[in-house]
Parts: structure tokens; sequence; C-alpha cells
């Protein structure tokens, strides 16, 4: 026993020194499923117009998506309040189909998914921020293709700045899961408090308003292009839905998880649901809907973004008011993908699965430091790179991919492990969980269809995990990882 001791260092750590530390509230769950209200709610409802051609069928397909994305997060409620672990849908899907397919999704994860998602939202808030002080300094460009695109790369101050906002809340996070939760709870609050003067403001004090914007007149109506268009419209309002399934990550540090998870899905998302319907009522009431069809999206590059536009009909600072209320919604975006993104290579590393050292915990924070870390920098390196667009781009087909296979797993769970504790049933089973694996599924071939050349090359990524994969199993990381979980 004593050699054992001796032989393996770790096993003088305190087995509660090892362990996540369950700091997070309800209300601190609740922020992290608010960190869903970002960019998209600011931006989309153009291209949604332009799509389907009425307010009441833009509102509609709000509904719809918010629907949908709240099937999903009954879904992954009773996963989440089943196996409350870190990882979240790593851990569901090796439960359900095993290591390789949750290895597959941890890989995608924290090399394209997350860390592409931090590189994107940190180069955004580097622009936001260029609107108040002076960011213009470029060192090097060069243009290159990738993927059948023409890439425009460059390196300046923009591109520091992004890097610069990574490693700042990388550090934040490492100081533990009470400092990182504070710091989301301020960002949702000042976020909400940014939409609500825009929504207030287009309410009360605009100076086109009026309720007859949301009678299309003839003139401005645009024949809908039937199922197919309010698809494409469900689908952009999809982007700005998208998120929620993350927080099931953090559930090794949420307290009474059983109960508290399930809570924050559903609370969380009916929040975000009516958030985005009084901004978008808003927008229709202060806007004419010609005015909308014409704001910033792919056909009118150079206008105002909608959220802008309606701005201004109350103040002449609508623009800077909505490019504060961007920068407030990607730092908690930051903050958010930082916290809850890190428990993957985190829970793989427990697992044996990836990298051992990221499995470790900070002796006084108790958090996944260096997990942590290695998702900052890696992201830090595609900010530098400046290709995240193209890589997220082609990781689209396996974020649906693996968001089907996450939902089908409450079948395969329901059946494998029968006599597992369910404080928590998803509602309306086996319909609710069936139409939002179905509608994944219809998301993944209309991604290979719509985006062919990048959903082969999301695979490709992904496959290039299968090395690492095999490395590990050979190393006997995995075997090890289980055999201390047991001692433990």
């Amino acid at each position: 026993m004593s050699s054992t001791a001796a032989a393996s260092p770790e096993t003088e750590i305190a087995p509660q020194a090892r362990e996540l530390v369950r700091g997070l509230s309800l209300r601190d769950a609740i922020a992290l499923v608010l960190t869903v209200i970002g960019t998209g709610v600011f931006l989309k409802t153009a291209t949604m117009a332009q799509l389907v051609g009425s307010p009441s069928n833009v509102l509609l397909a709000w509904v719809a998506a918010g629907l949908l994305s709240l099937a999903g997060a009954l879904t992954y409620a009773e996963l989440g309040a089943m196996m409350p672990e870190a990882g979240g849908e790593y851990v569901f899907l090796r439960e359900a189909y095993g290591d390789l397919p949750a290895f597959l999704f941890g890989w995608s994860s924290v090399m394209l998914i997350a860390s592409g998602g931090l590189a994107a939202v940190s180069t955004a808030l580097a622009s936001f921020l260029a609107s108040f002080v002076p960011l213009d300094a470029v060192w090097v460009t060069h243009d290159f293709n990738l993927l059948g695109q023409m890439v425009h790369w460059r390196l300046g101050i923009q591109q520091v700045v992004a890097v610069a906002m990574i490693l700042l809340f990388a550090s934040v996070n490492s100081r533990g899961i009470d400092v990182g939760s504070r710091v989301q709870w301020v960002a949702t609050v000042a976020k909400l408090g940014g939409i609500a003067i825009i929504v207030f403001g287009a309410f009360l004090l605009s100076r086109s308003g009026s309720w007859e914007h949301l009678k299309t007149s003839e003139a401005a109506r645009i024949v809908p292009a039937g199922v197919g268009a309010f698809g494409a419209a469900m689908i952009a309002a999809l982007w700005a839905y998208q998120g929620w399934a993350n927080v099931p990550m953090v559930a090794g540090e949420i307290e009474k998880p059983e109960r508290n998870i399930p809570r924050a899905l559903i609370y969380g998302m009916l929040i975000v649901i009516l958030v985005y319907l009084i901004t978008n009522l808003a927008y229709f009431y202060a806007l004419p809907f010609s005015d909308i069809l014409t704001s910033n999206s792919t056909a009118y590059r150079d206008a105002l973004p909608v959220a802008a536009a309606a701005a201004q009909t109350f103040s002449s600072y609508g623009a800077q008011i909505v490019s504060i209320a961007f920068a407030i919604a990607a730092i908690g975006a930051l903050n958010a993908i930082t916290m809850m993104n890190a428990r993957v290579p985190f829970a793989m590393a427990r697992d044996g699965l990836f990298f051992r050292q990221l499995g470790n915990l900070g002796p006084t924070s108790r958090v996944p430091v260096n997990a942590i870390w290695f998702l900052g920098i890696w992201a830090s390196v595609l900010a530098l790179a400046g290709t995240f667009d193209q890589i997220t781009t082609a990781a689209i087909f396996g974020v649906w991919l693996f968001t089907a296979l996450v939902g089908s797993s409450l079948f395969i769970l329901r059946n494998k492990l029968p006599a597992a504790p369910r404080r928590y049933r998803t509602p309306g089973y086996p319909v609710v969980p069936a139409l939002f694996v179905l509608v994944a599924l219809w998301l993944v071939v209309n991604t290979v269809t719509a985006y062919p050349v990048e959903s082969v090359a999301g695979l490709v990524l992904m496959a290039l995990g299968l090395p690492f994969y095999f490395l590990f199993r050979a190393s006997g990381w995995l075997a090890r990882a289980r055999m201390k979980d047991r001692l433990h």
C-alpha cells in the first residue's frame, strides 16, 4: 500500500482537493444560459425579413426557433440532471455511445468550435472597441486560399487586443468559479440593461414609431418563397439561440444539479425567447419595414445594423449605444465560453482521453487551470492566424451532427440505465426529444447541401483527432485514469 502511494504522488492529495467545487447557484446557471443573447439579436432580423417578407413571419420564425431550442433544452435538462458531471455533452456521448464518439466531440469542441468561438468573439470585440479607440495599425498583410476561399490575413493592433482579451478571461476564470460567476452575472445584467435601453427608447421615444409599421405595405412586401425560406429564416434565428447546450458542461460545479440544471435551462430559454420577441417588436415599431429590409446584411454590407437604425430613431448616438451593447455581450460571451468549455478537456483528461495534465485542478482555486489556459492559448493562436471564420464554418457540420447524437442519447440512456435516478424527466417524451433530433438531422443535411466543401473539411478536421485518440488509449492513460477513479 505504501509503495503505491510513493509511486503515485497524486494519491497523497486529499480526495476533496481533486474535485470541483459546487459554487454555481441557480442564478449563476441562468446567467450562463443568457450568454445565448449575443450579437444575433442585433443583426439577424434584416436577413430574416428579406427571406420571409413580413413582420409577422419574422416574429413567427423567432418563436419557432425558440421553441425548437427549448425542446433541446428540455432534452438536455434530463441528461444533465441524470449525470451532473463536468463535460456535459462529452459525458452524455461517452455513456451512450462509448469513448470514440465522445472523444471526437471533445476534440472538435476544444480544437475547433469553442476555441474558434473565442477567437471570433474576441476579434469582434476588438473591432467594436475600434469605434472608440484608434486601433487601425496593421503591420503585416497576406492573402492566401483556404478551403476554396480567399483569406485576407493581417496582423495588427486589433489582433493583439483580441489575444489580450482571451488571456484576460483565462486569467479571470483561473482564479476560481466564484470569480468567473460574478463577472458573468455583472455582464449579464449590463447586457440586459443595454437591450432595455434600445427597447424602451424605441417604444417610448422613437420619432418614427408606429404600430402601423407591423402592417406591411404591398410596396414593401416580399413574396415569401415558402417553407424553404421560412426554414432559412429559422436557421438564422437558431444561430442567435446557440449556446444553451454548453450549460451542462459545468454541471459538476452547479449546486443541487438534479434540480437547478433543468430549472436554469428552462427558465433561461424562456427569458431568451421573451427578450428576442420584445426586441424585434421594438424594431418593427420604430422602423418602417422597408428600412429593416435594407439594414446591415449580406445584401447591404455598408448599412447600419437594424438595432443601430432603431436606436437612431430616438438618439443621435444610436450607433454608439449599440456598439457598447455589442461589446458587453462579447465580454459576457468570452467569459462564459472560457468557463464552460474548459470543462470538456478537463473531463477528457480525467478519463485518460486527453493530455493528463489538463485534468489537474488549481490547489487553491479548485478549477481546471491547465485546461482553461490550454483553451485560451489555442484560441489565441486562431485569433492571430485570422482563419477562424473558415475553421468554424467547417465545424458547423460537426456541431449539428453531435447535437443530434446527444439528443438521441436520451433514448439510449433511458434503456441502458433504467435504474439511474431521474428527478426530472423531459416533458412530452418521446415526441419532444424526437422532434429535436429530427430537426437537428435536417440541419446536418441542410449544411451538407449548402456548404459541401466546408462539411467535408469539418469531417477531415474531426478525423485529425483519431491518431490522438489511439495514442491516448495505447499509452495506458485511459486504464490508469479509470483505476484512479475507482480508488477515490
